[in-house]
């Protein structure tokens, strides 16, 4: 569907415009503006902490192994159902109500989850604590286009996109030390006291906008009801879904269904009714529409690539999260030292220039680590973690000023939120095709390797003889020990082998985006932050 295919919705009017801003942002605003970036890092940043200490969790509250993913899998499928029903919440709330609840709510369930004794508890806390916490990701974006004008965006949107995409990549680095230093629980404790603060911040300095109580008179509960199937049911398949064999899960078979007939039905009635709960006119700005293309493909970027350096480090040199998060380190350095340069860039060198380098140096980067070997550690990485963080920041800054500085205020509430969403669910389908890829490719290997290793070399029988020879002192299991050995290092080469076609296939994908560069125009800034 192209974007000027998109309609509004039945007779849809347009709600007022919220006040511009002036060219001059007050300190008030800059206050404000702070509390809620790191409100919205929280937020971001409690997707991935508890990814690196889902083992101690899963002991500290007595869950079972296929139970204990669910610490993660509920907060990303809560929190993609809120994202793009933030646009029409603000417009009813006002953005300092809708952050203020968010800010409380986010640091109560903080608490709760620390508290839990169960995995019935800590999955509603989570879900909850989704929730609310993602009410604040897209108020941000929002906030930074309609109250800063443009010459100030060259500091604003660097900060935005060095905290969107810091705050997963260094997500499981903090939470190992947390966890290693005191315990599982800080991972949700850590909130508590700059929750407070973000609170108190938000509802004594936001005075953005004005609520409109008015429109909730029609807002459309069934609207958002089939928003939540839709987007529920499709982040659990793509979730669990490689893990259960997709289709071969009745389950997953069953959600699909659902998520295929709840999204049809959510889609038909935004298009065809006056006051749609979200609206879509922003994909008739051609830019936007695009921008969202290369928003996903960098979420593909930004969370695949966080998955997959872990699973080679763990799996095949059997590092600790924290060993990972030292090694991982380097990316977050690398994003830190180019947000500036990114900022500056963007107001000087045309936006298609700026994204083509950063997927360039996406491509580049996965090219490199596809040649890895087993023997790749910390020096071996360095270079393909340097240019994913500089190509995270290249394209991040500058796909958020080409998406979204051309949308008038009234757009910009709704298509924030759809923004981000790509970008969430860019995550979530590269995750899948990786996890799919990855499992697939891992047979396949096996297989090869099982064929070479076969008792009729001389090669695989000396080299048994000589594991064996050298576990002699194990007594009557070195021959057992010295098999065992050997079948690890064939499974570590064949995890090596598909970890490396996974950055192949990552590789052509990044290439690909360059060549849709052409979709992109050259934009020329209107209304957004004050019309300047």
């Amino acid at each position: 569907m192209t974007a000027a295919a998109l309609p509004m919705g039945k007779g849809a009017a347009r709600p007022p415009a919220p006040p511009q801003a002036q060219a001059d942002v007050s300190g008030s605003q800059v206050a404000a503006f702070i509390f809620m970036v790191f409100g919205m890092f929280m937020a971001i940043l409690d997707i991935q902490i508890v990814s690196s200490s889902l083992a101690e969790i899963q002991a500290g509250i007595s869950a079972s192994a296929d139970e204990i993913s669910w610490v993660q899998t509920s907060y990303l499928i809560a929190e993609v159902v809120m994202i793009p029903l933030s646009g029409r919440l603000t417009q009813i709330l006002s953005t300092r109500i809708l952050f203020t609840i968010s800010a409380a709510g986010f640091t109560l369930m903080s608490l709760l989850c620390a508290m839990s004794g169960s995995i019935g508890e800590m999955m509603v806390w989570r879900a909850l604590q989704g929730f609310v916490g993602g009410a604040m990701i897209p108020t941000v974006f929002a906030t930074s286009f309609t109250v800063f004008p443009p010459k100030q965006r060259t500091v604003i949107t660097p900060v935005i996109g060095l905290i969107a995409t810091l705050a997963p990549t260094i997500g499981p680095t903090v939470g190992g030390y947390l966890t290693d230093i005191f315990s599982w629980h800080w991972l949700f404790l850590v909130n508590i006291i700059p929750g407070i603060a973000v609170t108190i911040g938000a509802w004594t300095l936001i005075d953005f906008d004005k609520p409109n109580f008015s429109v909730a008179r029609n807002f459309d509960w069934t609207g958002m009801g089939l928003l939540a199937v839709f987007l529920g049911t499709l982040e659990y398949v793509l979730e669990e879904g490689p893990s259960e064999d997709w289709f071969d899960s009745h389950l997953i078979l069953g959600l699909a269904v659902a998520c295929v007939i709840s999204g049809s039905l959510f889609f038909w009635r935004a298009f065809t009714i006056e006051h749609p709960i979200v609206e879509f006119s922003a994909f008739k700005n051609r830019n936007f529409a695009s921008g969202s293309i290369f928003s996903f493909t960098m979420g593909i970027g930004l969370y695949g690539l966080t998955f997959l350096y872990p699973v080679y480090l763990a799996r095949v040199h059997g590092y600790s999260a924290l060993l990972i998060g030292e090694t991982m380190f380097v990316t977050g350095i690398a994003m830190f030292l180019t947000a500036p340069i990114a900022g500056r860039l963007s107001a000087k060198v045309d936006p298609r220039i700026m994204i083509g380098l950063g997927f360039a140096g996406f491509a580049l980067g996965t090219w490199q680590a596809s040649q890895i070997t087993v023997d790749w550690t910390y020096n071996e990485l360095l270079v393909p973690q340097i240019l994913r963080g500089v190509s995270l920041m290249l394209t991040m800054v500058t796909i958020t000023n080409v998406s979204l500085g051309t949308l008038t205020p009234v757009e910009l509430r709704g298509a924030t939120g759809l923004f981000n969403l790509t970008r969430n669910l860019g995550g979530a389908v590269g995750l899948a095709i990786i996890n799919t890829t990855l499992n697939s490719r891992l047979d396949l290997h096996m297989e090869r390797l099982r064929e070479s290793v076969n008792w009729a070399r001389s090669t695989a029988t000396e080299t048994l003889d000589m594991m064996t020879h050298a576990m002699a002192p194990l007594g009557s299991d070195a021959d057992l020990a010295a098999l065992k050995k050997m079948s690890g290092l064939v499974h570590q080469q064949a995890m090596t082998m598909a970890i490396a076609d996974v950055f192949l296939l990552l590789t052509a994908l990044f290439l690909g985006c360059v060549l849709l560069l052409p979709l992109l125009q050259k934009p020329k800034a209107v209304g957004g932050g004050g019309g300047h």
